[in-house]
């Protein structure tokens, strides 16, 4: 039996700081679910489907991932997937102090489930979804930042804006 692990984000949108994330743990582990999580208190730019098809089109060659979407708590919808750890990335020490209490709550709701945190590669440690959006708002280059795919949707969906 292969161990699950959640790789859980908002994705919006996806960075190559979170493909590379995501390829990383599908290298350990044997069965990866990239939960795009549906935060009501984030004023996304894609919707929630939209993130899961980018992510679905941009992973489709990892074949141990599989893309799907939560609104509940994390540890919810881990164990509701059977999964045994969530994986996620870290930047930089200012990630560390808030994935920290997030780790500590998620382990006070369900010690059975692990975090493993990931040290992204330096190249992507300036790297955001935020800074993502803001540059591609304004028309600079965003290529090497995010996928191809990605790239075309956020210039689309800043030429409808």
């Amino acid at each position: 039996m292969s161990k699950i692990a959640v790789v859980p984000g908002s994705f919006d949108p996806l960075t190559n700081g979170h493909l590379d994330i995501i390829k990383r743990a599908a290298r350990v582990f044997g069965d990866v679910r990239v939960a795009v999580m549906n935060n009501s208190s984030k004023n996304s730019l894609f919707t929630v489907e939209e993130r899961m098809a980018l992510i679905v089109e941009v992973t489709s060659v990892i074949p141990n991932v599989k893309v799907e979407s939560s609104s509940g708590l994390l540890v919810d919808y881990a164990k509701s997937v059977g999964a045994s750890a969530i994986v996620r990335g870290l930047r930089a020490v200012s990630d560390f102090e808030y994935e920290m209490q997030i780790t500590s709550m998620n382990r006070f709701l369900d010690e059975s489930i692990e975090t493993f945190f990931i040290m992204t590669n330096n190249q992507y440690s300036f790297l955001s979804s935020s800074i993502v959006k803001e540059v591609a708002k304004y028309g600079g280059e965003i290529s090497g930042l995010v996928p191809m795919q990605v790239e075309e949707a956020l210039k689309k969906k800043y030429q409808t804006r």
